[in-house]
């Protein structure tokens, strides 16, 4: 058995097995290659240790039977041949006889107990790994780029432990070279077919990625003076992080940001230069909204219906407005998933003609921005305009005087609409103003399969900032014809 204490000194020292599990899988085995040997209700096998694990010693524990008047070898011994093996027994005793599995195990039984010890001690391991890695879910692991493969990338994590990380779950932006360092977070843990190996599946683009580095780099958040309300992602591009102090004296933003954005610069270094916005939560909705539009700056946020629908409008100056939205809608939908709030941006050009009628919050003065006034006369001006309780529509008529006045003749001349509406509607029956307008008023008109109902509510109100319609009544009209057929015959 000097071999077998050998492979387990191996496995002990190598494969971090303890000495107990190692215990139980080789007393299972040689149990079941002795029951194959022996017989299927031979239970009397016994494993025995060294203390030291230098050797394995197997019995079978026999009971002392009358001389010739034994029933089953395989369980009882006769008395005379008891004695041979010790003086001190008598009838009814039980003794254990030393065997050599070599030689008293059928080869069957002996090479099935191998593969069975193998695949039973692989397995434990396997289960001992798998539930190491299990507890790391969540959490960043360092490995070493190892290959791709389909683009999928593999990892190097430990010995008999793979890391895997999917396409989809790589940021587009980052490449890796053979050998480099991967940051990932473990999302996954999984059993390897076929092999002893634990597989990880990791991810680079998991918002909790960002979550776990800047607890490595804030000690605030480490300790929980800082906590870490929500963050979203959009991996390679934007995060936006909401920070909350429950400490007054504790300003949670600049505690993550760092002297001179030391710290968040370094967690920005770590993601490849993937932009970070870092804003205080706030349960107000309106203040929220605001901050989470950052970079850009909101002049005024609208809720209507906050408890049900959730919806929200955001004004931006007109300068504003694409950094609100920002590219492909990054900005604003990340915005969205960090407030929970679905946030219609709006420029303050488009707001001035809004019916603001649906909204059921709506505060008279949000971080507005301030006009360049007089420092003594901004504080009567506001008094002034909350007691007379001035309605905004009084300065419509200002609006209207700020028509503008370009040379065009066509809805397709008009420079701010997309390429998209302007080739519809190029050619189109719908190209000069009055027929859109007319076409606009009629929701059973062919423009509505055009265009989506959105689009044309866009078209209108830019049409609007350019044409001013004249109404006449038709008895007037004809008034005016029949006065004019009345000078032609005058002249005549």
């Amino acid at each position: 058995m000097s071999q077998m204490s050998d492979a387990v000194k191996t496995l002990i020292e190598d494969r971090g097995f303890t000495v107990e599990s190692v215990k139980r899988t080789l007393e299972a085995t040689i149990k079941a290659a002795y029951k194959k040997t022996f017989g299927k209700m031979a239970d009397n096998c016994i494993v025995k240790f060294e203390d030291d694990m230098s050797d394995v010693s197997v019995y079978s524990r026999k009971t002392i039977v009358k001389d010739d008047d034994l029933y089953d070898p395989t369980t009882e011994i006769e008395l005379r041949d008891a004695l041979e093996l010790s003086d001190e027994c008598n009838v009814g005793d039980e003794i254990d006889i030393l065997i050599d599995p070599k030689k008293d195990f059928v080869i069957s039984a002996v090479s099935t107990g191998k593969q069975t010890a193998h695949q039973g001690l692989n397995e434990s391991y396997k289960d001992r790994l798998f539930k190491e890695y299990e507890a790391q879910k969540g959490k960043i692991i360092i490995g070493y780029y190892q290959r791709s493969y389909k683009n999928n990338i593999y990892v190097e994590i430990a010995k008999d432990v793979e890391g895997f990380l999917p396409s989809k779950f790589q940021n587009p932006k980052e490449e890796f070279e053979k050998g480099e360092r991967v940051k990932a977070l473990i999302v996954d843990v999984k059993k390897a077919k076929n092999t002893s190996l634990v597989q990880l599946i990791l991810s680079r683009t998991d918002a909790n990625l960002v979550k776990n580095i800047l607890e490595l780099e804030i000690p605030e958040l480490a300790d929980k003076t800082i906590e870490i309300k929500k963050i979203v992602r959009e991996a390679g591009y934007r995060t936006k992080v909401a920070v909350y102090s429950s400490k007054e004296d504790v300003d949670p933003v600049g505690a993550c940001v760092g002297m001179k954005g030391v710290r968040i610069q370094n967690v920005i270094k770590e993601l490849d230069g993937e932009k970070i916005d870092v804003l205080r939560y706030d349960e107000d909705p309106v203040k929220f909204i605001t901050a989470a539009l950052s970079p850009a700056v909101v002049t005024r946020v609208l809720i209507h219906n906050e408890k049900e629908k959730r919806e929200a409008l955001a004004i931006v100056p007109d300068s504003q407005y694409s950094l609100a939205i920002g590219r492909s809608g990054q900005n604003v939908n990340l915005a969205d998933k960090l407030c929970n709030y679905q946030i219609d941006v709006k420029t303050e050009t488009e707001f001035e003609r809004m019916d603001l009628s649906e909204y059921t919050k709506i505060p008279e003065v949000f971080n507005e921005i301030p006009e360049e006034k007089p420092e003594e006369t901004k504080e009567p001006i506001v008094e002034e305009s909350v007691a007379k309780e001035e309605p905004i529509v009084e300065e419509e008529p200002v609006a209207e005087e700020e028509k503008k006045e370009v040379d065009i003749n066509n809805v397709s001349e008009i420079e701010e609409l997309d390429s998209e509406i302007v080739e519809i509607i190029k050619g189109s029956a719908f190209d000069e103003f009055q027929a859109f307008v007319d076409a606009y008023d009629d929701k059973e008109s062919e423009l509505y399969s055009l265009l989506s109902k959105e689009q044309i509510e866009k078209v209108f109100k830019i049409i609007d900032t350019y044409v001013e319609f004249e109404i006449v009544d038709e008895t007037e009209q004809s008034k005016q014809s029949e006065d004019s057929e009345s000078d032609e015959e005058s002249q005549e």
